[in-house]
């Protein structure tokens, strides 16, 4: 289903909206009403609408959201409490949560499975692009069962509202246009949404295209026609588009909907300047809620699949292609309340198939199931909440070796079975109108994923010969969070001290020994004629095993009004000033050998002021990321401490019926140079990857 949109149309189409909205053209919509928008009330980790959560957990939605969107989910992110990045440059780059990545991280659209292939590896793209998603959400820990041991680290939560799940009287949406010095990036995005008291639409499109990015420094590239040295990061340049339409039918006793939704991208690695990714992921999805009554009062249903491919081209040839295709099935069923006691149970089905052709294919094609059921019950006391979850799942993972070339058979073939079984306790006590304490002791088990069992070749992203263990366990852990918050009108704290012990973490571990093309370990010097010696290519060898670890940290953030209403003083002209400020630390270790785990964020700390007079509203702020030199013996590159300056500028005004934000936004301004320590491009291809040098976004979003 391709959705052929390009950056100009996009643009044409903001314009003729901003047209219409200035003329009154929204017959429907009426001059105070606010564009339809989602609840404030955190859904993810929270199946039962609690006010108040137990498990930490972090949102972005409009203003917030807009002001610091990047082209990636991972970088979009970047910078909450626990979360880090991936950062495969700035096309591809996954969120890392307290020093977990991969698949310990679960990626979610609108509570739902949203597989690609972006866990495989750092340079996979997650195909998702904050123009049209209306929020995000973070939770962090292991304390979220109903969404599997794939969530161990934590989940991320793209809701986008292409079902609506609530009535819209009218019509409205929202229209954005942007662009960026460091790329030139010009991108723009488009959502409209409709309907009445029985049914609701929904349509949104967006596109993005970027250049290579600049850097502090200058860099050489070998791609052909950018030859030479130049303060670009070599092969960055991205072009995305897609869009999807929706609908909700609502009866008395509920409400169906469905959507079809398409992604394309095509970018730049980066690690290899001739190599680009071109990828596609097309998701249709059914949702729906019955509302029977007796005793069970709402039993919500949701099935979806996605159809995800990609393939690496090596300048105009195709190379390797990697697909998955999945389906996702979830039923909740939510119980009436007995006495103090609600919740719900809950049954996920997820089978998908994966496969990778081509010379750099390092896993076998694979076939996955997942079954589980889950139950999470919350005990209401005058004191605060208490909640329990449990989960029992039964996983099968085959690996068919590669299928299309028959004269590979490096992999192993064969079928293994896990039946893990979680369990989780939560407590919420309110000491006072102002305080808070929160505690999640959790136990989780992890089947492994089919690239930790089969994987056998070499990985290019990460220069690496990949072997699995079909041998391997399931990884358990047992974690613990203890949090406190404090709010008092715009003043707030929030601190969270966690650990998390694993008794098999499976982890990609150097041996120190090296593997040519073909898998040779430690191949030896070709001889030729003239009695020269030729080393042959050779990749560093890496192995998948088990160990025990140990991740602890802390994170904080909080905000201090000082001047407004609840500040130290009051403006005449009712303008506000507050102090944003936040922190974070994890510190990983392998405690079977007591070296540090890789790819490991260093304690970093920020601070933002944040003013306000009417319209207007102002930003400054810096973030500083510590030295990183506790990092293991084999692999891992030391990288050096930087501080991050960032300023905004918006300012809002109405037209007609049209709500304008204009904005102005400056990342990195004193052009630090800087690497990332949670990066693998830090060890691979040092120095090429820096991050992003000063760039200026400039952007317009109208609400109507």
């Amino acid at each position: 289903m391709p959705f052929p949109f390009h950056p100009h149309c996009v643009g044409v189409a903001v314009l003729s909206f901003l047209s219409c909205a200035s003329s009154g053209a929204w017959a429907q919509a009426t001059p105070d009403a606010p564009a339809p928008s989602l609840g404030e009330i955190t859904v993810t980790g929270n199946p039962l609408g609690a006010s108040d959560l137990i498990a930490p957990t972090t949102s972005l939605s409009n203003e917030a959201l807009l002001l610091r969107s990047q082209s990636t989910l991972g970088e979009t992110l970047n910078g909450l409490p626990g979360v880090n990045s991936t950062y495969f440059g700035p096309n591809a780059s996954r969120p890392t949560i307290r020093g977990q990545d991969g698949d310990r991280i679960r990626i979610l659209q609108n509570g739902g499975s949203a597989p690609d292939a972006s866990a495989l590896s750092y340079d996979h793209a997650v195909p998702v692009d904050a123009l049209v998603t209306d929020r995000l959400e973070v939770l962090r820990g292991p304390a979220a069962l109903q969404y599997g041991g794939s969530a161990v680290g934590g989940v991320v939560n793209v809701i986008d509202n292409r079902i609506p799940t609530e009535p819209i009287e009218g019509f409205g949406g929202r229209a954005d246009l942007g662009y960026a010095t460091g790329n030139r990036e010009k991108a723009g995005g488009v959502v409209l949404e409709g309907g009445t008291d029985r049914y609701a639409l929904h349509v949104d499109a967006f596109s993005r295209n970027s250049d290579d990015v600049s850097v502090p420094i200058e860099l050489g590239c070998e791609k052909p026609g950018h030859l030479g040295f130049a303060r670009k990061i070599c092969n960055s340049a991205n072009q995305a588009d897609g869009g999807a339409f929706g609908g909700t039918l609502f009866f008395d006793q509920g409400w169906i909907g469905a959507s079809a939704s398409t992604y394309r991208s095509n970018y730049g690695t980066v690690a290899e300047p001739d190599v680009t990714i071109g990828m596609k992921s097309d998701r249709y999805a059914i949702e729906g809620e019955w509302r029977p009554g007796g005793f069970f009062s709402n039993v919500h249903a949701k099935f979806s699949r996605t159809e995800y491919k990609h393939t690496e081209y090596e300048g105009p040839l195709p190379g390797t292609t990697f697909a998955n295709d999945s389906n996702d099935l979830r039923i909740e069923a939510r119980h009436r309340k007995i006495g103090n006691l609600e919740g719900m149970l809950g049954f996920t089905s997820e089978s998908g198939r994966f496969s990778a052709n081509g010379e750099e294919a390092f896993a076998p094609n694979s076939r996955t199931k997942s079954n589980a059921l889950f139950l999470h019950e919350e005990l209401g006391t005058s004191w605060g909440r208490l909640s329990f979850g449990a989960r029992t799942e039964e996983v099968k993972v085959q690996s068919l070796g590669d299928p299309s070339n028959p004269e590979v058979t490096r992999f192993f073939v064969g079928e293994r079975d896990f039946h893990p079984s979680s369990a989780a306790f939560g407590a919420l006590v309110n000491l006072s109108p102002q305080w808070q304490l929160t505690s999640n002791l959790a136990y989780t088990e992890r089947a492994p994923k089919d690239y930790e069992l089969f994987a056998n070749g070499p990985h290019l992203a990460t220069a690496a010969w990949e072997t699995g263990d079909p041998n391997l366990k399931v990884e358990k852990s047992t974690g613990l969070d203890l949090g406190a918050q404090w709010k008092s009108g715009a003043n707030s704290a929030q601190v969270n001290a966690y650990v998390t012990r694993f008794s098999n973490y499976i982890g990609l571990s150097a041996t120190g020994n090296v593997r040519s093309a073909d898998g040779e370990l430690n191949p030896p010097p070709v001889e030729t004629a003239d009695g020269q010696l030729l080393s042959p290519e050779v990749f560093a060898d890496y192995v998948y095993h088990g160990v025990r670890a140990r991740f602890t940290g802390l994170e904080a953030s909080g905000n201090l009004q000082l001047l407004g209403a609840d500040g130290f003083s009051r403006a005449a002209d009712g303008s506000t000033l507050d102090l944003e400020w936040r922190g974070d630390l994890v510190r990983a270790t392998n405690t079977d050998t007591h070296e540090p785990l890789p790819r490991i964020a260093p304690w970093r700390i920020g601070s933002t002021l944040a003013y306000g007079n009417g319209p207007w509203t102002a930003r400054l702020g810096f973030d500083y990321y510590a030295a990183q030199n506790r990092v293991p013996p084999l692999g891992d590159r030391p990288t050096e401490a930087y501080t991050l300056w960032n300023a905004s500028v918006s300012y809002k005004m109405r037209v007609q019926r049209a709500n304008l934000t204009w904005y102005a936004r400056v990342d990195n301004i004193g052009n630090a140079l800087a690497y990332s320590a949670t990066s693998i491009l830090t060890t691979t291809v040092y120095p090429n990857a820096p991050l992003p040098g000063r760039s200026l976004k400039v952007g317009l979003r109208a609400t109507f």
